[in-house]
C-alpha cells in the first residue's frame, strides 16, 4: 500500500522502556526507565515473529489467493452454467463460505490480511489512489451501511437465485470487486474493509468470539512519541483498517496483518491466547449497530434453514399465488417475518429487563445483543457443515474434469447422522455460550441491583433461538448445489 506523506516518520524511533531496542542492544537513554520483561504471547516463539515481521506475511497467502479468485470469477462468468457442474460455485459456496466462520472463531479476521478485495485495494492504491480521508459520515453509519448490505445480499441469494446461479454470483462478485475498487481510488488505507465491507462485519463481530487476541503493552507505549503502529513509517504501511493498536480493546477491528508487529521500535505488539467469547462480556461501549447485525444473523441463519427444508417449495407456491404468482413477493414476506420474529422477541426482552438494570430500552438492547454472537457462530457453522460434509465430493469431480476426466460418485464424505452428530455438538457450545455470555453481561449491571431479574427475559430469548436451530436441524436439508 503506498504511503501517504502524513504517515512518514517525523522523529527518531523511541527506545523500549527496559533499555533495550527491538534488536537487543542496551541503549543509554532507557535505563532510568527499566521495567521488567514482558511476553509477547505467541510472539515470544523466535520464528513466528520473525515470519510476522517478514515481507512474506501476509504476501505468501495473499497473492496465491488473489490468483485462485481470479479463476473462480472467470469460472462463474464463463463456465458451465450449471451451479452442479461449476467448479467455481463449489469452490465459493460449498468450500470457502463454510470455511469462512470456522476461520472467523480460530483466528479472528486474518482472512481479511488475506481477502482478494484487500490484496486488490493494495495493488489500485499504489498506483491509482486519491488517499482522501474517510469522511465522518461514512465512519458514523457505515457499519448501518455493512448490516443493510448484508440483509439486502441474502434476500436477493433466495429472491432471484444468486447461489444456484454460477453468472448470479459471478455478478455479485463482480459487483463487490468494483465497489472495492472504487472505495480504493478514492478513500485512504482499507476504507472498504473497516466501513463497508459486508464480510468485514460479520468477521468483525464473529472475531469477538475468538480465542486470539492481538494487544499492545501499555508500560511501553506510553513512552512512544511517534505511533508507527497506526502512521507507518518508510518502510511499512499504517494500520490498514486504522486500529491504534495502544487503543485497542477489541479484535473486532484487526486483521492481523503484522503490519504494527513490523512497524513498531519498541517491539510492545503482543498475540495472545484468550477464553473464547471472553471479549463479549466486557464491551464498555455496547453499539445498537453491532447488536442490530447479531440479532439479524438469527433470521438470516433461519431463512438459510428453512429455504433447505422438504416443506419451502409448497410455501412458496402458496405464498406465491395469494401475492400475484410472484415468488420474489412470497419469499420477500417471509423474509420480513424471519427478521422480524428475532427483532421482536430480543426487543421483548430488553423492555422486561431494561427497567430492572436502570438503562434506556436500546442500551439494554445493544447490551444483550452481543450474547446472540456465539449462538450465531454454531447456528451458521452447523448451517454450513452440511454443505461442506454433504456436498464436497462434486469439488472433486468438477476438478477432475477440468483435465477431461469425467467422473461422479457420492457428493458427501460423511454419512448424515455423523453429519447432524457435529451440528447438535456445535449448537449445544453455540447455546452455552450465549447462555454464559448473557450471565457475565447482566452481572455487569450498572445500578448495582443483582443481575437476575434482568437477566431471565434474555435467557429465556436465547434458550427459544437455540430450540428452534436444534430442531430445524433435525429436519433433512436439501444440497445447494
Amino acid at each position: 500500500m503506498r504511503i501517504s506523506r502524513e504517515t512518514r516518520p517525523t522523529s527518531p524511533p523511541t527506545v523500549h522502556p527496559n533499555g533495550v531496542s527491538p534488536n537487543g542492544v542496551a541503549h543509554p537513554l532507557g535505563v532510568a526507565a527499566a521495567v521488567a520483561p514482558v511476553s509477547r504471547g505467541l510472539l515470544d516463539n523466535r520464528h513466528l515473529l520473525a515470519f510476522a515481521r517478514s515481507r512474506l506475511w501476509p504476501a505468501i497467502l495473499a497473492y496465491p489467493t488473489l490468483v485462485v479468485f481470479g479463476y473462480i470469477l472467470v469460472a462463474l462468468l464463463v463456465g458451465p452454467g450449471a451451479a452442479s457442474a461449476n467448479l467455481g460455485t463449489g469452490l465459493t459456496w460449498v468450500l470457502w463460505w463454510p470455511l469462512i466462520p470456522l476461520a472467523m472463531f480460530a483466528t479472528g479476521r486474518l482472512w481479511c490480511a488475506i481477502c482478494p478485495f484487500g490484496t486488490l485495494i493494495d495493488l489500485v492504491q499504489r498506483v491509482a489512489g486519491l488517499g482522501r480521508p474517510v469522511p465522518p459520515f461514512l465512519k458514523k453509519y457505515g457499519i448501518w451501511i455493512i448490516d443493510a448490505t448484508f440483509l439486502g445480499i441474502t434476500w436477493a441469494d433466495h429472491a432471484f437465485g444468486i447461489v444456484e446461479s454460477p453468472r448470479g454470483s459471478g455478478y455479485l462478485l463482480g459487483l463487490l470487486v468494483t465497489a472495492s475498487v472504487v472505495s480504493a481510488v478514492v478513500f485512504e488505507r482499507r476504507a472498504w474493509c473497516r466501513y463497508l465491507c459486508f464480510l468485514g462485519g460479520l468477521s468483525g463481530n464473529y472475531s469477538r468470539a475468538s480465542g486470539l487476541q492481538l494487544r499492545a503493552t501499555p508500560e511501553i507505549c506510553r513512552s512512544c512519541t511517534v505511533q508507527y503502529c497506526y502512521k507507518g513509517n518508510g518502510n511499512v504501511a499504517g494500520c490498514p483498517i486504522f486500529e491504534v493498536p495502544r487503543a485497542m480493546t477489541s479484535m473486532a477491528n484487526c486483521n492481523l496483518c503484522a503490519n504494527c508487529i513490523k512497524s513498531c521500535p519498541n517491539g510492545s505488539i503482543r498475540l495472545l491466547w484468550r477464553k473464547p467469547t471472553s471479549e463479549l462480556w466486557f464491551i464498555a461501549k455496547p453499539k445498537l449497530s453491532e447488536a442490530f447485525l447479531a440479532v439479524a444473523i438469527v433470521g438470516i441463519v433461519l431463512v438459510q434453514n428453512i429455504t433447505m427444508l422438504s416443506f419451502w417449495e409448497p410455501l412458496m407456491a402458496t405464498l406465491g399465488g395469494w401475492l400475484f404468482g410472484s415468488r420474489v413477493a412470497a419469499f420477500t414476506a417471509v423474509f420480513l417475518v424471519a427478521m422480524a420474529l428475532p427483532f421482536g422477541l430480543v426487543l421483548a426482552a430488553a423492555r422486561y429487563s431494561h427497567g430492572e438494570r436502570r438503562e434506556r430500552l436500546f442500551e439494554n438492547f445493544a447490551r444483550f445483543g452481543y450474547a446472540v454472537i456465539p449462538l450465531d457462530l454454531a447456528g451458521h457453522l452447523a448451517h454450513n457443515l452440511f454443505h461442506l460434509l454433504a456436498e464436497s465430493g462434486t469439488l472433486v469431480y468438477n476438478a477432475i474434469g477440468l483435465v477431461g476426466v469425467y467422473t461422479t460418485g457420492p457428493a458427501g464424505v460423511l454419512p448424515t447422522p455423523t453429519i447432524q452428530a457435529l451440528q447438535f455438538g456445535l449448537l449445544a457450545l453455540g447455546i452455552g455460550g450465549s447462555l454464559f455470555t448473557a450471565w457475565k453481561i447482566a452481572g455487569r449491571t450498572p445500578s448495582g441491583f443483582g443481575p437476575a431479574r434482568g437477566l431471565i427475559p434474555h435467557i429465556v430469548v436465547l434458550a427459544l433461538f437455540g430450540a428452534v436451530n436444534v430442531y430445524l436441524f433435525t429436519l433433512p436439508m436439501a444440497h445447494r448445489v
